[in-house]
């Protein structure tokens, strides 16, 4: 009985540890950790806490601060990074927008180009397209479907709803791809990244990316990445790239 007693006690005391360890590394205990380091200037134990706190529930306030403290570390990449993850979680923070805005003209950068798809997809946040595709499709396929069902006459107002929902799920299937293929850009991270002709380390360097400079991904071969860049198209190591949706 002792023995049963005892063991009772290691699960308890392994229980209440692991909820502790949770409590102490939740999102929000993270983020509050980041906000206290930024204000102390610390601006290096700021941005591990702001990115593990995003790591574990993502949000553009989050990556707000975080772009925030990594720019004033000198790491123009990782900021424009982070700030444009900020858009790409919630497109309504207008302060993400803001210090890209800044940042780019500060450190002479172009904008991703984006197509005109691209460009709607970002009228709302990545999950309320698949959202409205998903329950325009649904409405139109059921007031369409359900009277006939219940062997009742259509009427007037159900085709009009059948064919509202209809059009609006065509129209949001742009945006759809729009949120797919935006899925492929990234960011330069680090100064001076080469850009080289084959995915080795002795491959030849075609010319020297900027920090923040965006470029989409078109394939992965082991360790390295085929991108293409306003510069040219070319192999880096998956460590110098950091992409928006991670």
């Amino acid at each position: 009985m002792r023995t049963v007693g005892f063991g009772l006690q290691i699960c308890l005391l392994l229980f209440l540890t692991t909820l502790a360890s949770l409590a102490a590394e939740s999102p929000g205990t993270l983020f509050r950790q980041g906000t206290e380091a930024y204000r102390a200037g610390e601006y290096t134990v700021a941005a591990k806490a702001f990115r593990q706190s995003a790591a574990l529930a993502p949000a553009s306030g989050t990556y707000q601060n975080l772009g925030l403290a990594e720019w004033h570390r000198g790491r123009v990449g990782p900021a424009i990074l982070a700030w444009e993850q900020g858009l790409w979680v919630n497109t309504f923070n207008a302060a993400p927008r803001h210090s890209l805005q800044y940042a780019r003209k500060t450190a002479q950068l172009e904008s991703p180009a984006l197509a005109w798809y691209e460009v709607v997809s970002t009228w709302l946040p990545l999950n309320w397209w698949t959202w409205i595709a998903g329950g325009s499709f649904w409405v139109a396929v059921g007031v369409a479907t359900v009277p006939a069902m219940f062997r009742r006459r259509k009427a007037g107002w159900h085709q009009a709803v059948a064919a509202f929902g209809l059009m609006v799920f065509l129209l949001s299937l742009p945006a759809l791809l729009g949120v797919h293929t935006r899925s492929k850009i990234g960011f330069i991270l680090q100064r001076e990244t080469p850009l080289q002709l084959t995915p080795t380390r002795e491959g030849q360097v075609i010319t020297l990316l900027s920090p923040g400079e965006p470029a989409r991904v078109e394939s992965a071969r082991g360790e390295y990445l085929l991108i293409k860049t306003n510069r040219g198209r070319g192999w880096i190591p998956k460590e110098l790239f950091g992409r928006v949706a991670s």
